[in-house]
């Protein structure tokens, strides 16, 4: 029996696995790098051990200090949970030699899965359909568009898509690159790129008895960057066929490996409607939630019980409705998915099932992955689980980093989306109409900038009377109405708010048809609570403060605000052409480019990793670069000056 178990990762499946080994009766040990030392999952655990320094590769990436934590701490067993080491046959070995239960399956079963080229030899030989590689060297035109993908990789690391012949010796480089810099080993492969095509993946479950259970499809096709956004399951508009299909070579894969625990066999299916087998996750999917909704289990009970040797039933539990998951990230999609940072001030969602890493006062840093939290529906129907979500996601008080709130509603209400004719290029395709600003007869925003007005008004009149106000603010005729001035966020669109305080109250200009019923003042970081009279509808905001931004929350969706000063300073300026670093992270590679060379509109000058993702800086303009600051291996925060290009006139 496990009787105390360290969890060698950090977050939401920290926390996650936290939950459920509290439920079960077993003592858990967190481990946390310095910048995560005050995070929840070492907060929640019994015990924490500390990882000197803040990146992975000096915390969460050494195995032999995990191993000593777990001994430290008198943990008699290590669960990996996803991500980091969760699929490294040598950390696995490592745990086992030490005498300590490894949450997973064993060691020669992960190395087979490993290398995406050795697992789908292995899986050939399984009678598992796949798609045949492609030697780069002979790709032709007729073979585009190709995906070019890292054999080692995992989470949309060193995987491109190339549909123009000329474009594909450049792509492998920076493929290999990548994959060498975010795995270890540069080894890359390049197969046919399916258009249209849907992820479509089967959970598996398999103990140390030879029994294999399937439980079901989830459809993982809404991807960014080749990272899901959104999953659910069962998948939509299978037929019975090729259920059948994915599930025998589901069982197949994991009889063919001798595989134990939990894992996912990964598929994609084409527009025809046939199956080929992409890969295998020999660990717990970050989706896995949808799968134990409709089925009523617990995957991380289950594992720790195979791996303390229990046997599965002969069939596993019948499906029952429907589940769908949105994970929620700090990140703008409208700036090409720019991950953000910041003090993640409040976290409320009420009604759906939220598996989240950081709660409301924490910081969101530069080292890690940008998700905040999994946000989960189930119903009986896809169509009701679908709109539980997109209600829930657009109520919530979410107040801090830009995150991809909004494009998440967008996309659950997409008429594609809705009838379940999604693809993994949906979100690609519809991007720009995901991220667009509302329409200019919207008056939801304004009306959002009123209610922050009127929240600061109520609370100014609060506090104590100024002299000046007392004596300087009164008039007997009327004059000028007053302004004041916010800034919407992300897109920086400025809005003024023009009012006057009449004997009736609070008199807005602009906005027709529009009174203030009540403005009750917020206490400390509590909202303030505005009531206005839109044509005869009332309509209630809460506006949370924070230094001089403005989260004003509606049942209709969430609006920020920057309450700008009456006079800007003048001395905020950049110079033309200066290129800024828009995020905190590492100069990974840099162009080959020098200062006094002529450089086009849009090439690529420099790469910045930050939050696990890789960025390209490119030129503004077509010009001249006259400097050239960043290096390779060099930390920017955000606004450094990495380069300047003097445009051409």
């Amino acid at each position: 029996m496990i009787r105390s178990l360290l969890v060698a990762n950090r977050a939401e499946i920290a926390r996650r696995i936290v939950r459920t080994c509290r439920d079960l009766g077993i003592a858990t040990v967190a481990v946390h790098s310095d910048a995560d030392s005050d995070a929840p999952h070492a907060r929640e655990a019994d015990a924490a051990v500390r990882l000197p320094g803040d990146a992975p590769a000096d915390t969460y990436l050494r195995g032999d200090l995990l191993v000593k934590a777990a001994l430290a701490a008198g943990a008699d067993a290590v669960h990996p949970g996803y991500g980091f080491l969760s699929e490294h046959a040598d950390f696995a070995r490592a745990v086992r030699a030490a005498g300590l239960v490894w949450v997973g399956p064993a060691p020669e079963a992960m190395e087979a899965m490993a290398s995406k080229t050795r697992a789908k030899e292995i899986m050939r030989k399984a009678g598992v359909p796949l798609l045949d590689p492609l030697d780069p060297a002979e790709v032709t035109a007729r073979d585009l568009p190709v995906l070019v993908k890292a054999a080692a990789g995992g989470g949309g690391r060193g995987m491109r898509v190339v549909r123009e012949l000329a474009a594909l010796p450049a792509e492998l480089d920076s493929a290999r690159a990548e994959a060498a810099s975010a795995f270890g080993d540069g080894e890359i492969f390049v197969e046919p790129y399916m258009e249209g095509a849907r992820h479509v993946e089967v959970q598996v479950l398999a103990d140390t008895h030879g029994t294999v259970w399937t439980l079901g499809t989830r459809d993982c096709s809404l991807q960014r960057r080749h990272q899901k956004v959104i999953e659910e399951a069962p998948a939509p508009g299978l037929d019975g066929e090729l259920r059948h299909t994915l599930a025998e070579s589901a069982a197949n894969a994991a009889r063919a490996i001798g595989y134990e625990g939990a894992g996912t066999v990964e598929f994609l299916v084409s527009p025809s409607g046939r199956a080929y087998f992409l890969e295998m996750n020999t660990r717990l999917q970050v989706e896995h939630p949808v799968t134990e909704e409709i089925h009523g289990l617990d995957l991380v009970a289950l594992q720790l019980r195979i791996a303390e040797g229990e046997r599965l039933g002969a069939e596993p539990p019948v499906p029952r409705g429907h589940a769908v998951e949105a994970r929620l990230y700090a990140e703008d999609p409208a700036r090409d998915w720019r991950p953000q940072t910041g003090i993640l001030h409040r976290l409320e969602i009420p009604g759906l099932r939220v598996d989240s890493g950081p709660d409301g006062g924490d910081v969101i840093g530069v080292h890690y992955d940008p998700m905040l939290a999994k946000v989960i529906a189930v119903a009986p129907t896809r169509a009701e689980a679908v709109r539980r979500l997109a209600h829930g996601l657009e109520r919530a008080r979410i107040h801090g980093p830009v995150t991809n709130r909004e494009l998440l509603v967008r996309a659950l209400r997409h008429p594609e989306f809705e009838a379940g004719r999604m693809d993994t290029g949906f979100l690609e395709r519809h991007l720009p109409e995901l991220t667009a600003d509302a329409p200019d007869n919207d008056e939801a925003v304004p009306l959002a900038a009123l209610a922050a007005l009127a929240a600061a008004l109520a609370d100014a009149a609060r506090r104590p009377p100024t002299v000046a106000g007392r004596l300087g603010g009164w008039r007997n005729v009327p004059s000028q109405p007053q302004l004041r001035n916010y800034r919407a966020e992300p897109d920086g669109t400025e809005h003024e708010v023009r009012y006057r305080l009449t004997r009736d109250g609070l008199l807005a200009e602009g906005l027709s048809e529009v009174r203030l019923l009540t403005a009750e003042p917020g206490r400390d970081v509590e909202p303030a609570r505005v009531v206005l009279d839109v044509a005869g509808v009332r309509r209630t905001f809460e506006v949370t403060a924070y230094g001089d931004r403005r989260y004003v929350d509606t049942p209709q969706g969430g609006h920020v605000f920057t309450a700008l000063p009456r006079f800007p300073d003048p001395t905020a300026r950049t110079e033309p052409g200066s290129l800024l670093a828009p995020m905190p992270g590492t100069v990974v590679r840099v162009a080959e480019v020098a200062v006094g060379d002529r450089v086009e509109a849009g090439q690529p000058l420099l790469w910045l990793e930050a939050m696990k993702m890789e960025h390209r800086v490119t030129a503004p303009a077509a010009g001249v670069l006259t400097a050239l600051h960043a290096v390779p291996g060099r930390q920017v925060e955000v606004g450094a000056l990495l380069a300047v290009v003097a445009a051409e006139e």
